[in-house]
């Protein structure tokens, strides 16, 4: 089985073509590294094109390439050497702790710097002069220096690999809370348009219904008035909503939000609509003022339901009960259950959908569906709105 090395990357190639050129000239020239060594000047070109053939491995192979180097570098000290040699081997020595595994990156500059102290001392102790310092210095530059230039662009490196996953992180996360704001906002302005609109579109398909059935121009006059009433009514809600999307400047005042008072104005509406309604307000008349959350949700909420009776409630009263405990704020809306046998508007479900994320918005419970009673079958719709203390002291 042949053995298929890894194509060197281009500049591996041109580093060990500019070596081996550049020593063959220095070879050529006699320019010799350490004279007077047993093997003669052309012994010194097998570790030049050893160490040149490695110089092709020093990212792909680095731990090999420098076991190698290391065989081809203790050769060429009995050859009178080339300076080419020995720089190609501290390439080689950085190479291995750039590229290698991070094992390797501790182990190496350590081993060389050991090895360095040891060389140092040793060569004082042997020769006795301080000229042996001398040696000690040159073992550094070729053995620990590059292993430590080496770590330090590695770490230089990892650095940058880590700020940079740490920025394209921070976007991505950005980008979630922005598509996840963007998602919310479309939820609230659809769930803002539908309690707007609905209840006056509900109430038009109704009232013209039973104008296009009855035979009546009594009561289809007072359908059709019914029904321009919540055509203004429901344009102006449209506008107001539009022209708060539209307004960027920030200079004007913000319209003010429904609050729990104007319920008896919305109860109203709903009579001229046709239903029997009855509010039965059992706060304290001087209790603490609610949270605006709150109170624009329990009034979203009636406003739904009330727009839910209308659509698809049987003959009979709607009954809207709230009270308020130290905690909480209740709302129970209650409708007629059994086939209506009026006109009836088509439903999408979403004013119950609406409902339940107002709710869970504020942290309360909300119930829906069919429920006996005295007085028959009956829908009720029963909310509960936590009210923090804080926030009721807040707004005294």
């Amino acid at each position: 089985m042949a053995l298929s090395l890894p194509r060197p990357q281009r500049v591996d190639v041109r580093i060990a073509v500019t070596s081996l050129l550049g020593g063959l000239v220095l070879w050529a020239l006699g320019l010799h590294a350490q004279p007077g060594r047993a093997l003669g000047a052309d012994w010194a070109l097998i570790p030049l094109v050893v160490l040149a053939g490695l110089e092709l491995l020093r990212s792909s192979m680095p731990r090999t390439a420098l076991v190698l180097a290391t065989c081809a570098l203790v050769l060429d000290q009995f050859t009178k050497g080339n300076l080419a040699s020995i720089l190609m081997y501290t390439d080689i020595v950085y190479a291995a702790v750039l590229y290698g595994t991070p094992a390797a990156a501790r182990r190496i500059p350590v081993t060389t710097g050991v090895i360095t102290v040891a060389v140092t001392f040793g060569f004082l102790a042997w020769w006795r002069e301080p000229e042996a310092v001398l040696i000690g210095i040159l073992v550094g530059i070729v053995l620990y220096a590059p292993a430590t230039t080496g770590v330090l662009v590695r770490n230089h490196r990892e650095a940058a690999a880590a700020a940079k996953l740490r920025a394209e992180q921070t976007a991505l996360l950005a980008e979630m809370d922005r598509v996840q704001a963007v998602t919310a906002e479309r939820a609230r302005m659809a769930r803002e348009l539908h309690d707007m609109v609905a209840n006056h579109l509900s109430a038009i398909a109704i009232h013209s219904t039973a104008a296009l059935s009855l035979d009546n121009p009594a009561a289809s006059k007072d359908a059709l008035a019914v029904i321009r009433e919540n055509s203004v009514q429901g344009l102006a809600e449209m506008r107001r909503l539009i022209g708060i999307l539209r307004d960027a400047s920030g200079d004007l005042e913000p319209a003010a939000a429904p609050t729990l008072d104007g319920l008896a104005a919305l109860v109203e509406g709903a009579r001229t609509n046709g239903l029997d309604v009855t509010l039965d307000d059992a706060r304290a008349p001087q209790g603490p003022k609610l949270p605006a959350p709150v109170e624009l949700a329990a009034y979203r909420i009636v406003q739904e339901s009330l727009t839910n009776a209308l659509k698809h409630a049987s003959p009979g009263r709607v009954t809207v009960r709230l009270s308020q405990e130290p905690r909480a704020l209740r709302v129970r809306v209650t409708s007629p259950y059994d086939d209506p046998s009026g006109p009836r508007a088509p439903g999408s479900g979403a004013g119950l959908v609406g409902m339940r994320e107002r709710t869970e918005l504020l942290g309360g419970t909300f119930e829906s569906g069919p429920e006996s009673s005295p007085d028959g079958k009956v829908w009720l719709v029963f909310v509960t709105l936590p009210v923090d203390p804080a926030d009721e002291g807040a707004k005294e």
